[in-house]
């Protein structure tokens, strides 16, 4: 394998129209990207048709829209299609694909299919190893409060909409664009957004130097006469954001520091809301986000520096549409209260994510409150690459309990497993406890919480079904 490179993907290809894909197929359709992308085809005509394994809401979604979905996968599903969509999570064995391959069909990336969805409208791509998820979500409100109604497709539903796609009536089109396995350099985008570039995906890229690499691919596709919003308080894109300018690029930076040409100013933080200024060329107005922790304030400033100077919206309508910002699921996301315990959900699963996500929650906890964290590490190589990095995020905590790694795509590691993490924590003098299942780590967290704490759940994997089981737990205890 050559790191950084997807070898069963070109993602430099031309992205066809959608007129020109043919009847259109769908493997695992049910899923929440794939089922965005699949009723966005069929919303401009395209005939669809999918499979997944087995019934769902996402599913009957889709049938009541008039896709036809079948369940399980066979070959004779393909009859009559020109095209097929897979995600990177479909492997070479699925007997749909290989059919697909044995054929001569045209297999397009979920990406590459989203990319051609977009058709005309002006699109922006919202990348970065962290922050990419809200400042989609939070720009997609910005816009529509501006009167400017985008269609979108982020990672996670927005609050109240309760829909991660969404076709709207307006010329935009915002999209999340994942970098993990190069699909990102589909997108060819009018605005892009970089919120910061640092390692991760190392067991896709190898190494540092090839997401840069990568980084520098997807800022390279912006079209002539295209934007680039790229926070100048991390050092990776303040670097892209140069090298982009140096080779002819248009480039807007924003975020605290001095060089922003958005800037940042008079942060203040208050319970669960963020306000500040955000100047740019002489005029100011006054930011608020209902959503904890600095990094959101300048999620918030990257989607109003997009929508300000990249479209050229009126920024007191776009602040309007932060304000009323509603989030989205899994960050931050409150589950409940009980015996006067608060419990919260985040997907953060990379070390700066869990970091960003433990000084919001101690910023929102009143005095003599403690905050709970458990923490399940999402992939066996980047519990390997960022042990240190993750102990470092959990120290600050004053509880830290770590379930096993949720594998997702890999095979287990010999000496990889959560252990690394608390071994890390030692050497920083912080005690934390490693449950062998989740029932150990629920009876860990209630017989410590007291009235006024708080407990989050953390990570990418199966952690997201804990939160209801805790506060069972806490009725009942």
């Amino acid at each position: 394998m050559a790191f950084g490179v997807n070898e069963r993907f070109d993602f430099s290809a031309p992205i066809p129209a959608p007129h020109a894909l043919g009847a259109v197929h769908f493997i695992a359709i049910g899923g929440s990207g794939m089922s965005g992308i699949a009723s966005f085809l069929h919303d401009l005509g395209v005939p669809v048709s999918g499979c997944d394994g087995a019934d769902s809401a996402s599913v009957e979604r889709l049938r009541a829209e008039g896709i036809a979905v079948s369940i399980g996968h066979s070959p004779e599903h393909l009859t009559g299609i020109d095209t097929v969509v897979v995600s990177s999570a479909i492997p070479e064995s699925n007997p749909e694909l290989q059919q697909a391959r044995s054929r001569g069909l045209r297999i397009l990336h979920r990406a590459q299919a989203l990319a051609s969805a977009m058709g005309e409208d002006t699109r922006i791509a919202v990348a970065g190893a962290n922050g990419k998820t809200t400042t989609s979500a939070m720009l997609a409100s910005a816009l529509r409060s501006a009167g400017l109604d985008p269609s979108f497709a982020i990672g996670s539903e927005l609050v109240g909409i309760e829909r991660n796609a969404l076709r709207g009536d307006g010329p935009v089109f915002v999209a999340e664009a994942d970098e993990s396995d190069g699909s990102f350099a589909s997108y060819h985008p009018h605005i892009a957004i970089v919120t910061n570039v640092q390692p991760d995906h190392l067991d896709f890229y190898g190494d540092f130097a090839h997401v840069q690499a990568a980084y520098a691919a997807f800022a390279a596709s912006i079209p002539q006469g295209g934007l680039l919003v790229a926070c100048a308080d991390d050092p990776g894109a303040a670097h892209l954001a140069a090298a982009h300018r140096a080779a002819g690029g248009h480039v807007v930076t924003y975020g605290e520091s001095p060089a922003a040409e958005v800037r940042l100013t008079e942060v203040k933080m208050a319970g669960l809301r963020g306000h500040g200024i955000v100047e740019s060329a002489g005029r100011q107005v006054r930011l608020e986000v209902a959503a904890p922790g600095r990094h959101n304030l300048l999620n918030a400033t990257a989607a109003l520096a997009a929508g300000w100077l990249g479209l050229d919206a009126d920024p007191e309508a776009l602040v309007d549409g932060l304000v009323a910002f509603p989030g989205t699921r899994r960050r931050f996301e409150f589950k409940g209260d009980e015996r006067g315990v608060t419990v919260v959900d985040d997907y953060a699963h990379n070390a700066p994510k869990v970091a960003a996500l433990v000084g919001a929650a101690r910023a929102v906890l009143p005095a003599g409150a403690a905050l709970r964290v458990v923490f399940q590490p999402h992939l066996y190589s980047r519990t390997r690459d960022f042990a240190e990095g993750f102990a470092a995020g959990l120290a600050p905590a004053d509880q830290i309990v770590l379930l096993p790694v949720y594998g997702a795509r890999e095979q287990p590691m010999d000496g990889i497993d959560s252990h690394l993490i608390t071994e890390h924590l030692s050497a920083l003098g912080r005690e934390s406890y490693l449950a062998a299942s989740p029932e150990a780590a629920i009876d860990e967290l209630v017989s410590s919480a007291q009235p006024g704490d708080l407990i989050v759940t953390v990570g990418a994997g199966d952690i997201t079904r804990l939160g209801p089981r805790i506060l069972a737990a806490l009725r009942e205890d």
